[in-house]
């Protein structure tokens, strides 16, 4: 079985490869013979299983035959937290094929809202043979100077695909994507190839359609019933009035007047130092914050630690870059023992050596409890151990479902939203703002999306009167027109402002006022809310 899913690779890594693991696992093998014929290709695997080395190794293996300038792989990640966990995880493979004499001029680029000025300038000057990104920042490398790094694009990897197909963030990624490969077609080279990549995407037909448009998609499917050691713990038999905790019994209090937290923050305290590494979710960014303090604060008072060493800290997208490499690797190191998270670590993140994931509340979906769980024991053949802890009665109630479907593997099934017009005018205009652009090719590029498939031709025009300031009423007459509609020649051109526009306010992420937070003089540790503030 090895030797025939290595075949299509070079001699250099088929030797990595043999030296570094013992065999490809299902969705390798079976990946590979999809992708190396060149077909769009959607893998469907338990997390753990290698899904991301098989969509990478075999574009490690062909740049390293076929060394070029400019960017040759796109990767996609949902999330700025992911994207910097896979640009970790290619140096592996990456120094093994260099040791081997191989892959000496790849070069792996990371861009995010995240990365600084001057490395995107560097990154526009000598780019990478790979780009590794989110939706937002691919759109934004479209609409500036960048964007000729593209033009030699081979493969577009897609992670995590099913937190993007059901949304309208997907449909912008859709749209970014076939201009992106408008884009490589039109320099005179092929289309490229898209791979999408996730453990939990249900129905398969509807993730693929989103993933190819209207192209064809080869569909791997080697889902199995996911490892789970998963219980449900209630702190307390009476949720309705649970009794005190330790601590307030030998005060001689009857009740805390806190509900169940009391009983839950010891139980997390419990599993914390009964476990090497442990990661509790939680459903918002202010639990998180809370969750994080409580435990130490305990741990503190009962003498668990002493009150100069760090046990636990919050995890969530308000948290500083810097701060969140910082708790990322002070847990993959050793330094901290738990960390308490939000979704920024849900999706496909190697944590390392979490043994652990207890999640307080019921996840609510499915998909999200197996992507959370999955954290623990987060490689080939390992079981995910997870711990629900309900906070009422009806948490309890949702929690049971959730985790009787999470053993069976029964994830929700999504459905890819159609002709949300709203995403397809601030795609048209970043469209128009680089080049002027006939109606008629707008419309096959566009029309190419699963989402915008059946667009009737009077949609197209009425989003493009509106662009153009032909407005229903007079009283849309203050809304400055974006774009010029020649109608004789049906050709549409940007106005002035329409390319800072449509970069200043690109993508379907509600904007929120935002206010960093500094202590003192020192540096940015975070961010809050405008209404929090």
């Amino acid at each position: 079985m090895a030797k025939d899913a290595l075949g299509p690779f070079s001699e250099t890594t088929r030797t990595w490869f043999r030296q570094s693991f013992s065999a490809p696992t299902p969705v390798q093998a079976r990946g590979w013979a999809s992708i190396a014929q060149g077909l769009h290709t959607l893998m469907l695997a338990p997390t753990g299983s290698g899904k991301t080395l098989a969509a990478f190794l075999w574009c490690l293996d062909r740049l390293s035959r076929e060394p070029s300038e400019g960017t040759r792989v796109v990767y996609v990640s949902p999330i700025k937290a992911l994207a910097y966990d896979i640009e970790r995880n290619l140096r592996a493979p990456l120094a093994g094929l260099q040791a081997l004499g191989a892959a000496q001029q790849i070069v792996a680029d990371v861009r995010t809202g995240d990365t600084p000025t001057k490395e995107r300038e560097r990154q526009r000057k000598q780019p990478g043979q790979i780009l590794i990104t989110t939706p937002e920042s691919l759109y934004l490398v479209l609409a500036g100077q960048s964007r000729e790094r593209l033009t030699g694009v081979d493969t577009i990897i897609i992670d995590e695909i099913h937190a993007l197909a059901p949304t309208k963030r997907g449909i912008h990624l859709a749209l970014t994507l076939e201009r992106l490969a408008h884009l490589v077609t039109s320099a005179g080279n092929p289309e490229p190839q898209r791979i999408g990549l996730s453990a939990t995407q249900r129905p398969l037909a509807e993730v693929a359609r989103y993933l190819g448009g209207d192209r064809p998609v080869e569909i791997v499917d080697a889902s199995a019933k996911p490892s789970l050691d998963l219980e449900i713990v209630v702190p307390a038999q009476d949720m309705e009035a649970p009794p005190p905790s330790a601590r307030m019994a030998q005060e001689g209090a009857k009740t805390d007047g806190g509900g169940m937290w009391p009983l839950i923050y010891p139980q997390l305290l419990d599993y914390i130092l009964k476990h090497t590494t442990t990661i509790i979710f939680v459903n918002s960014r202010r639990l998180a914050e809370r969750v994080a303090n409580q435990i130490t604060e305990l741990a503190i008072e009962t003498k668990v630690v002493p009150p100069d060493v760090e046990l636990v800290r919050a995890h969530h997208g308000s948290v500083s870059r810097h701060q969140r490499l910082e708790i990322e690797e002070g847990l993959k190191a050793g330094r901290l023992r738990a960390i308490v998270a939000t979704s920024s670590l849900e999706l496909g993140i190697d944590m390392g050596t979490v043994d652990l994931v207890v999640q307080v509340e019921s996840p609510g979906a499915v998909s999200r409890g197996l992507q959370r769980i999955g954290r623990a024991g987060h490689q080939v053949g390992g079981v995910s151990r997870g711990r629900i802890l309900p906070k009422f009665r009806g948490d309890l109630l949702e929690a049971t479902v959730v985790a009787r479907l999470m053993l069976d593997g029964e994830v929700e099934s999504i459905r890819v939203p159609d002709s949300a017009l709203d995403v397809l005018a601030q795609q048209i205009v970043a469209m128009v703002a680089g080049d002027a652009w006939k109606v008629d090719d707008l419309e096959r590029i566009v029309r190419r999306t699963a989402s915008y498939r059946d667009l009737s031709r009077a949609q197209l025009t009425g989003v493009l009167d509106m662009l153009a300031g032909r407005y229903p009423s007079d009283e849309f007459a203050e809304l400055r027109p974006r774009l010029n509609w020649d109608r004789q020649t049906d050709v549409l051109v940007g106005r002035r402002g329409a390319r800072l526009l449509s970069v200043v306010s690109g993508g379907t992420i509600p904007d929120r006022g935002t206010y960093a937070v500094h202590i003192g003089t020192g540096p940015r540790i975070g961010e809050l809310d405008e209404e929090f503030v």
